[in-house]
């Protein structure tokens, strides 16, 4: 699904990843971050694929609000494991959207 963003600017946090074969609490986790950072003031939305490597893009009004999300208790804990356990790699990329635009069918 795409995300429906607001007027621009707005940000985007970018989040590149490489698995392991660890599969233990991985989608449960990664559901339950899409659920806890939607309740999060300042989240707008948010998009994730998967091949051979894992691409989520959340967006978010501003770089308190992501600071913020950062600071999350429970997203902390899913990070560490995320080292530990699930990501033989990963990026992190934080950007401001100045424009964008869509099409629809």
């Amino acid at each position: 699904m795409i995300a429906k963003t607001p007027e621009t600017p707005y940000y985007a946090v970018i989040f590149t990843s490489v698995r392991t074969e660890v599969e233990a609490g991985y989608s449960q986790t990664a559901d339950r971050m899409v659920e806890l950072a939607a309740g999060q003031p300042g989240f707008l939305g948010v998009e994730s694929a998967r091949n051979d490597i894992g691409i989520t893009v959340s967006y978010w009004q501003d770089l308190e609000a992501i600071k913020n999300w950062k600071m999350n208790a429970e997203h902390t804990i899913a990070r560490e494991t995320g080292r530990s356990d699930w990501y033989k790699a990963f990026k992190v990329r934080i950007a401001k959207v100045e424009r964008d635009y869509d099409f629809t069918k």
